[in-house]
């Protein structure tokens, strides 16, 4: 389906264009047919539409740049679907954003058909994870914006809109505002948005996250049955998700970035499965299973900032080792069910019965793993010794197994030794956020201390005044 803009509104967009980038040159103006893979705006598939070589992004810090992507080297080609999957913290949004356009990379590029982009990329379309419609206008109106700033005239613009709008199952609420419309009807309007500049490449930020669960399953399945009809206004997808199985249901490859300390690619896998895909396959099951193992396993090498040769540290610091998201309770509870299985599961199964995304089991499954309560085997979780002893144990007990587990991680460990250090007197958590930002982005100290201090408290290793933001040695601290 082309849409039909005039051929000078589409080849000369203005860089000011905040929704979607412009689109390709018009392929009827081409040697080839109308659409045809041989025309200049049409790709081929397999034509390489979007390249980075060396990309790194760094954010400024106490001590300069602190890195959140480093020497990614990754290829998007035309008639396929990539996914990008990763933890939180591993960059994904960000090298998202690099490839649009909308942040420039700290070293290395991003090339757009060969051309290293040097502002927007004039061939993507983004979608948002948050609808980000303007509430004053209609649906029509919201999706006519990309078009109107690149001077499409009135007519051809709301003609194109319509087609749009009924290309994404809207008909009907064209003149309707997004407070009359469901989530998932907003959500395609913000497709319909970036769909009518038809881009060669359409790139999606966790679109599907802020649905509910059948929501959701239902846009994924009409999304991609306009992909597989030849419908689909777009050469090619790039996909940011923190779910595994949307993953391996969408991508014809996913791309795994990992963590630590900063975003790699820890792991790509092609993603070899006919569509419309099972999920109840056993060739889906393997390769939810794999991607899982990638996504829990620990990397190969763990090169840290400043280091040149890449080997993996002796100890663990409050550089190598943060903290992750996990509140005490939550890490109780995952204990128990794990020793209600009998100390051993499999994390998909785990994740599927308690209707959980990889993002939210991975904190847990980290700290159980950092205070050694835990193993991670392949796809399977088991309960240490001391795991064990913890998901039984009552009150006290608990308070005390954790203490003698949580005392030896990294920041835990400062934080009391700096209290110990001074007797009797208070230390002010700005003394511990300054230790911090050496290594830490502003958001992720207060991340880092705000786990710090749930774990020390519950272990009695040290108290806590939020009103005074100070630490201190109670009494009867041990």
């Amino acid at each position: 389906m082309r849409f039909p803009f005039p051929r000078a509104a589409r080849t000369a967009p203005p860089a000011a264009a905040v929704f979607s980038p412009a689109d390709s040159p018009d392929s009827s103006d081409s040697s080839g047919s109308p659409g045809s893979p041989g025309s200049p705006g049409s790709p081929a598939d397999g034509e390489i539409l979007l390249e980075t070589v060396g990309l790194t992004k760094a954010y400024a810090g106490a001590d300069g740049a602190l890195p959140v992507l480093s020497g990614i080297d990754l290829t998007v080609r035309a008639g396929e679907i990539v996914a990008l999957l990763g933890r939180s913290g591993s960059g994904k949004s960000t090298l998202l954003r690099c490839l649009s356009g909308l942040i420039p990379p700290s070293s290395g590029t991003v090339a757009y058909r060969g051309t290293p982009l040097t502002g927007a990329n004039p061939g993507s379309a983004l979608v948002f994870q948050t609808f980000a419609l303007l509430p004053w206008l209609t649906v029509r109106q919201n999706v006519e914006l990309g078009l109107e700033a690149r001077g499409v005239p009135p007519r051809e613009r709301a003609e194109a809109a319509v087609q749009a709008i009924d290309l994404i199952g809207l008909a009907g609420f064209e003149s309707a505002y997004p407070k009359e419309l469901s989530g998932g009807m907003r959500q395609r309007v913000g497709f319909a948005r970036a769909l009518v500049v038809e881009p060669d490449v359409l790139m999606m930020d966790e679109p599907f996250s802020a649905l509910d669960v059948l929501t959701a399953e239902n846009l994924r399945g009409e999304l991609l049955e306009l992909w597989e009809s030849g419908q689909f206004p777009t050469r090619a997808v790039v996909l940011v998700t923190h779910n595994i199985e949307e993953a391996v249901l969408m991508a014809d490859r996913i791309v795994v970035l990992g963590s630590r300390p900063y975003g790699t690619i820890r792991e790509t896998v092609e993603v070899d499965l006919d569509r419309p895909r099972d999920r109840d396959a056993a060739a889906f099951d393997e390769l939810v299973d794999r991607v899982y193992r990638i996504m829990t396993g620990r990397p190969k090498e763990t090169r840290l900032p400043g280091r040149a040769d890449g080997a993996r540290p002796d100890r663990r610091t409050v550089a190598n080792t943060p903290l992750p998201t996990a509140s005490v309770d939550g890490l109780a509870g995952l204990a128990a069910m794990i020793a209600h299985r009998g100390g051993c599961c499999d994390l998909a199964d785990l994740a599927d019965e308690l209707g959980l995304d990889i993002d939210d089991m991975l904190p847990q499954l980290d700290a159980l793993d950092l205070l050694g309560f835990a193993e991670i085997h392949g796809d399977d979780l088991l309960l240490t010794e001391a795991g064990t002893a913890f998901a039984g144990a009552d009150v006290q007990e608990s308070r005390t197994i954790f203490a003698g587990a949580a005392v030896d991680v990294p920041l835990v460990r400062l934080i009391t030794n700096g209290l110990r250090g001074r007797p009797g007197t208070a230390v002010h958590a700005g003394f511990f956020r300054d230790l911090l930002a050496h290594h830490y982005t502003s958001e992720q100290v207060d991340r880092q201390l705000e786990t710090a201090t749930d774990w020390g408290r519950y272990a009695g290793l040290f108290g806590y005044d939020a009103a005074l933001r100070e630490y201190r040695l109670d009494e009867e601290t041990p």
